[in-house]
């Protein structure tokens, strides 16, 4: 074995559906100031309002979508872990979670005490956010830095338009959409505006319609609602499909602050009015199934659509651990720049 390893992230998940647990994981979650971008003594007050009383709401979303072996979202990473394991020569392959456990502090204190120097850092996210990708890798950096580790990183950058992880979308949504259906929704993960605004060197962002389909190269970079789009473009041409077949839309909105738009429970309601009756959701911006997709458009989402009135909603499936996302991973892992 070589001294390289792999270290996949994702978001986290509560150790158990507990109310206790969940507060415990939210209140990590929601502090983090690249969730929350608010001075701490205002964002400790927002976050001890908030956990008055969404613990035992999401507690009971949680519970509902539970495994047996656990969080569906850890679970599944486990499983893209152990085949990533048949793909990695290079060293060990590790997961941690940037909320909850396995942490990323002690995954990366395991991977320097058994004499890794080399870790190729992969944040699981497709578009890139301050909330998503930022966070993990300012996280590295402080357990290095506070834990005085040798290791140098390479890092996994955003994915979003690579031809790899797009044929591996199109592999694992196809038969899906080779069933009969009306319309197929892309629903993206939300973000506030003022995260898309504070990230933007040209001061044109969300002034026009058409912004994010004419940004530049440097607004592209760090713009996740344009990467969200191009995502879904170019997801829709490998797939063939016609402009009036697919729209994107976002989800997971929290508190009162502007969201980008169009949010997806309101798209849900216009799709059944327009006499939408067989409606397909993807969800691209999560690489493995969790509650925002299980639960939230799963669940809540089909329930709100038949009750519009559409007959049914299919939940396409993320990219899980199928082995065509699986061999993508490994060739975007190992192209990894270096950097830290």
């Amino acid at each position: 074995m070589t001294d390289h390893a792999l270290l996949l992230v994702n978001l986290g998940s509560p150790a158990s559906t507990e109310v206790a647990d969940v507060r415990r994981y939210l209140n990590q979650f929601l502090m983090d100031p690249y969730v929350i971008d608010l001075p701490w003594p205002l964002r400790r007050l927002l976050v001890s309002l908030i956990l008055i009383k969404r613990p035992a709401a999401s507690a009971h979303a949680y519970a509902s979508i539970w495994w047996d072996e656990g969080s569906p979202l850890v679970v599944l990473s486990r499983r893209l872990q152990e085949a990533m394991k048949a793909h990695w020569s290079h060293g060990p392959v590790e997961l941690a979670m940037r909320y909850g456990e396995p942490s990323i502090e002690a995954t990366l204190q395991r991977l320097a005490d058994q004499g890794i120097r080399q870790v190729t850092l992969a944040p699981l996210y497709p578009q890139f956010a301050d909330s998503t990708t930022t966070t993990v890798i300012e996280e590295a950096k402080r357990v290095v830095r506070e834990r005085g580790l040798d290791l140098r990183f390479s890092v996994l950058p955003p994915f979003y338009d690579q031809p790899e992880y797009l044929d591996a979308l199109v592999a694992s949504a196809k038969p899906y959409l080779e069933q009969d259906f009306d319309h197929l929704l892309l629903s993206f993960h939300g973000l506030p505006e003022r995260h898309l605004h504070k990230l933007d060197p040209s001061g044109h962002c969300l002034k026009g319609d058409d912004c994010c389909r004419t940004a530049s190269p440097a607004v592209l970079a760090t713009c996740y609602r344009a990467q969200c789009l191009r995502s879904a473009e170019l997801f829709a041409e490998r797939m063939g499909l016609r402009p009036e077949q697919w729209s994107v839309s976002f989800q997971s909105r929290l508190g009162r602050a502007k969201w980008i738009e169009p949010y997806t429970e309101t798209r849900l309601d216009e799709l059944a009015a327009q006499g939408v009756k067989k409606l397909l959701v993807m969800c691209p911006a999560f690489v493995a199934d969790c509650i925002e997709t299980l639960e939230e458009i799963g669940d809540r989402g089909r329930e709100q659509f038949v009750e519009a009135g559409g007959e049914s909603l299919q939940l396409v499936p993320c990219l899980n651990d199928h082995p065509d996302w699986v061999a993508a991973l490994k060739v975007l892992c190992e192209r990894a720049p270096q950097a830290l």
